[in-house]
């Protein structure tokens, strides 16, 4: 179908939209409720798909339309923590071309550590702007939300979809030791298992596919990996 990168997209924008908005409206804050941890689970994977939407944006995959196609990168980036597209656009790009190198800048040489990637990664990113912004959505959303709430349903999703994105999109495929079979792209793979993938993070995880195929959408990724084992 000639529109369904726009469908799928408009899906999950949809979908992030409505659930956040349901659960700050009738799910409470209860740690023993099975439910509440439930509905985290679920906008923290929403979360991680307002990105790879946007991701997908930056390779021209979700409209043909050029201008509609960056605005909805726009708008997902800025859904996501009021990050600047173009800027992302940018060094994603320089991360393709670069992969796992020096001159990729999702890339940390010298201390690899989980978690020290994890925060350079993020201040690649992060900008004095998109704080204020944040700060302030935060602050006005207290006029009909409650706190903890926020916290709960809106900021934590949100940070914890950052660990999801960088250790299926960045840490698993690209870190030390980097060895032949991940030539050319520096870059490793999940083994075949499409339930998996798609839950773990769009298919994502399916990563040395999407460097060999970056034209090729999230939702089509498992045709590259099966078009691989069937050679």
């Amino acid at each position: 179908m000639k529109n369904t990168g726009l469908i799928v997209a408009l899906a999950i924008i949809v979908s992030w939209s409505a659930h956040l908005l349901y659960i700050l409206l009738y799910q409470a804050v209860d740690l023993l409720d099975f439910w509440f941890w439930f509905h985290v689970l679920l906008q923290t994977w929403l979360f991680t798909g307002l990105f790879i939407t946007a991701h997908d944006a930056m390779h021209r995959t979700v409209s043909q339309n050029k201008k509609l196609n960056d605005a909805l990168g726009f708008i997902c980036t800025f859904l996501f923590a009021a990050m600047y597209y173009p800027q992302l656009m940018a060094k994603h790009h320089l991360h393709h071309q670069h992969p796992g190198s020096e001159s990729d800048p999702d890339y940390k040489t010298g201390n690899q550590n989980f978690f020290v990637w994890w925060f350079s990664f993020l201040k690649q990113y992060i900008t004095v702007w998109q704080i204020i912004i944040m700060a302030l959505l935060f602050n006005v959303l207290l006029l009909w939300f409650d706190e903890w709430q926020l916290i709960s349903f809106w900021v934590i999703p949100a940070i914890a979809a950052t660990f999801q994105l960088f250790y299926f999109g960045t840490f698993a495929p690209h870190h030390l030791p980097h060895t032949p079979d991940m030539l050319p792209h520096n870059s490793r793979t999940q083994p075949r298992n499409h339930l998996y993938a798609l839950l773990s993070c769009y298919f994502f995880g399916y990563h040395s596919e999407h460097h060999a195929s970056p034209q090729t959408p999230w939702w089509k990724l498992y045709q590259i990996k099966d078009k691989r084992i069937s050679k």
